[in-house]
Parts: C-alpha cells; structure tokens; sequence
C-alpha cells in the first residue's frame, strides 16, 4: 500500500528524499533538495530506489503507446555478428556546426545544447532545421517542436532572418506523448525541441521543468531517437552558474553536450562540445552574430589577435588547441602594486591553475607577484582550459611586470610544471604551422615539441626550443 506524501528532489542529480537537508547525501550539493509534492513513496520497498531513469524506461516500454516504436524487441548475441555500417553524417549547411558536431549529424544521435538566454541557441537550429528541410537528400524532412514559443513567434523569427521556410514543418506542443505521436507521423530525418524544460509527460504528477520531467521525458525522447533513426536536437536552459539546468543523468542520456560560450552582447559566439560521442571533445566553432542569423568566421583565429601599432607590454599571443584545430589567441597580463589585500584574476583560464602558476614563476623564474594584483585575459571571450597555455600566461605576467614589450612577432606554447620544467603538449608542430601561416616569425615552444633543425616547412620561422621556465623567460627577453 502506497500513500501520497511530499518528498524532496535534488536539482543537480535528482536524488529522491523523504525529507528536506541542507546537503545532498547522493552528490554532496548544497542547497539544492527541492519539494515535489504528490509523489507516491511506497513503504518498506527497497526497489523504489532505483533510479527513476530506469523506472520511466520500464514504465514506458511496458504501458505507454510511445515506448517501443519497433514493434520488436532486443536479442542477445555475439558482438561480433553485429553488423557494423559507417555512420551517414548529415550535413546541417553550415561548416562550423558540422565541425562542432564531429562532421555532421549521426542518424539516431541526440545533442543537448545549451547557453545563456539570447545568446543563439534557437537562432542556429532555426537555421539549420531550414537548411536540413531543403536538402534533396532528407526529402523535406524536418520537424521543429517549440514548447516555449508561439507558431507565429518562430514564422517571425524565420521572415527576419530571411530563411527558406517552406519546406519545414513546425509544431507547438509541451506533452511529449503528443510530440512522439506527431514525429511518429512525420517521420522527419532531423527534430528540434525547443526546449526540453518545457515538455512533460502524463506519467509523471508534477510542474514541467521538475527534475523528474525532464528525466523522463528526454528518457522517451532518446527512446524514439535510438529506435527511429532520428537525429534529435534538445535544447537545454543553463543556471547562474553557466552549467545546463536539470539533473546531472541529462547529459549522461545524450550523445552531445554543446555549449554556446562568449557573451551575449558580443560579435562573436562560440560553440564548444564537451562531450560528443561521434567527435572530438572540445571541439570549437567560431561564429559572427549578425542581422540575417549566426554566420560562421572563416579565419577564426584573426579575431581573437589585437593588432598594436607598436609591442605592448603584457601581451603574449598562444596557439591553443581546440578540439582538431589549431587557434591563435592573444593573452594579456596585468600586474599592479595592490592597494589592499592582492587580488588574482583570470577571465578564460582556470584561477586556480594561475596562482599555482605564479608560484611556480617566483620559485624557478626568479620573479615574484608577492603584494602585487595580477589581472590575466584571453582576448575575444574564448575559454582556454588546455594546460598548453602556461607558459604564455607567465611570459605575459613577466612581460607586465618588467614593463617590457615581447616581439609582436612571437608565439608561444608549453605547459610549465611544479619543477619550472617545460613539458611538450600535443599537435606542436601543426601549432607551429599555424603560427607561420599568420606571420609570425619567432616561436617559444618544448625542446620535445621542436621539430628537426632541416625539416624544410619550417625554415621560415625561429624556433627556440626550451627546457626550463628561466631559459623561455631569458630567450623571451632578448628577441
């Protein structure tokens, strides 16, 4: 006998509770036990702590008329007589996006993307759904489900944007029985939800946007996806904190993660996949925000580089890695006598690998931020979170520091260790490609990541291969 009773759910791992605490016992998060009322909390049955996840799955197969959309059911066999096809990638029209997604959209595959409100999360799906709705290939097929917004809000939005709607069908809707029904229908090679915080199944008693709803209702979403082939966009709120709203299990249930970066008010939007099953991880896509939509940047690393009329103190440009490109970024440093308590900030790295790093440059480097406030940037709002950036970000704090400008012609990569040794980083010698190919002509890299002295695709730019932290600083300054 089960009786009808508040319970409390986690808002970051979904964690069922028969009352409220200040932590979560499951994943240790403060603060984020939230009422769900009306939930049936049966009594002495060890089997209601299993995850919900996999109770919304066997509800479904069992009693919902969306649960198994094959009509049969899986078999067990050998893994060797699974027959293996390559993936059929689907271009979505733009070449950044496809990049982003590893090459284009996988068939059955489900992305979750996500990003600060305004920032162009319905603009680029908008414009990939028309594109995909035009290609001969998909034969029209392509359905967009907006739950947030009015059919007539999103015809708006396509007339200002001066995109080719004729060809993609729309549909207001929030049940995602309804919504599976409809796609059932369609049958379309590309779906949009828009958003996932807004659907809600009839199996579950509560608001939309609970954690329980949107557990539940992105399980039979993924469901249809696996079982139909369609590949399926869910987009996805994010909280203050800039991480996607809802239950950690979300983004587990996925096959990408996608994550806009930069700020809204900028030119420029970044793309970032933090997971993706059939591509690389941290992969980046450059885009231009402009009147007619997002257009993608065709040399993006000319954006992120200041162009001085002359050196400037505390700027280094480094060559990141983001996913399978190389980038050039230009990161600035400023060090100040502090007027109070000294103060450290990074906007686009890590603070904690600063302060670690500025330790290592007072003991192996000879120069010491001790009272001083140090300030570092990475130019254009892109987020390095490679280790290869060390060594910029110190020759940028010394240049700051001595008041004296490094050569304008200068790029740098390596990752500096708790030792002041300089260790390689991968791609070196693309990176190094990249640096020419813009016109620099020095570079401080590893000694392990130098190339051979004859090797004739690098006889046009200096490199200088270091070892320890005071080498690079030294050869640094005499350029």
């Amino acid at each position: 006998m089960a009786k009808s009773k508040s319970s409390y759910v986690c808002q970051h791992c979904g964690a069922h509770f028969g009352k409220w605490a200040g932590q979560c016992a499951d994943c240790g998060e403060w603060n984020s036990l939230v009422e769900a009322p009306n939930v049936s909390m049966p009594h002495h049955n060890k089997s209601s702590t299993k995850p919900a996840a996999n109770r919304a799955a066997s509800r479904v197969s069992s009693s919902s008329p969306t649960g198994n959309y094959s009509g049969t059911h899986s078999a067990v066999m050998p893994l060797n007589a699974v027959s293996v096809t390559l993936d059929t990638r689907l271009p979505t029209g733009i070449s950044e996006f496809d990049r982003v997604l590893g090459g284009g959209l996988v068939a059955g595959s489900v992305v979750l993307i996500g990003g600060d409100p305004g920032i162009g999360k319905s603009t680029i799906l908008l414009q990939t759904a028309t594109n995909m709705a035009r290609a001969e290939s998909l034969a029209g097929s392509a359905l967009y489900v907006t739950g947030e917004e009015s059919l007539a809000q999103v015809a708006m939005r396509a007339k200002r944007l001066d995109l080719p709607a004729d060809r993609l069908r729309v549909l207001a809707e929030t049940n995602v029985e309804t919504i599976c029904a409809a796609l059932t229908q369609e049958q379309p090679a590309i779906a949009i939800i828009d958003s996932i915080q807004t659907i809600y199944t009839d199996a579950i008693n509560s608001a939309p946007g609970g954690v329980s709803q949107i557990r539940e209702s992105a399980a039979i979403l993924t469901r249809y996806a696996k079982q139909t082939g369609t590949a399926l966009f869910l987009v996805g709120h994010v909280t203050k904190e800039g991480t996607l709203a809802g239950p950690r299990v979300l983004e587990h249930m996925v096959d990408t993660v996608l994550y806009f970066e930069g700020q809204s008010d900028s030119r420029f939007r970044m793309i970032r996949a933090v997971k993706n099953r059939f591509g690389a991880v941290n992969e980046l896509g450059i885009f231009g925000m402009t009147d007619m939509g997002l257009k993608e940047v065709a040399n993006p690393s000319a954006i992120f580089l200041s162009r001085y009329d002359k050196p400037v103190a505390g700027s280094v440009v480094m060559v990141s890695r983001e996913g399978t490109r190389p980038l050039l970024v230009e990161v600035q440093a400023l060090v100040d006598d502090s007027q109070g308590s000294p103060r450290r900030m990074a906007l686009g790295l890590d603070f904690q690998r600063l302060s670690m790093l500025l330790a290592v440059m007072h003991r192996h480097g000879g120069i010491h931020t001790s009272g001083q406030d140090v300030y570092v940037n990475v130019v254009g709002g892109v987020k390095v979170i490679e280790t290869g950036s060390d060594l910029a970000v110190l020759l940028a704090c010394a240049s700051s520091i001595k008041e004296r400008a490094l050569p304008s012609s200068l790029a740098v990569f390596g990752e500096v260790g708790l030792s002041g040794e300089i260790r390689p980083v991968p791609n070196g010698q693309e990176r190094l490609k990249e640096a020419m190919k813009h016109g620099f002509k020095h570079a401080i890299i590893p000694k392990a990541n130098a190339p051979a002295k004859d090797a004739p695709q690098f006889k046009g730019i200096n490199v200088i291969a270091v070892e320890r932290l005071d080498d690079a600083i030294e050869s640094a300054f005499e350029l």
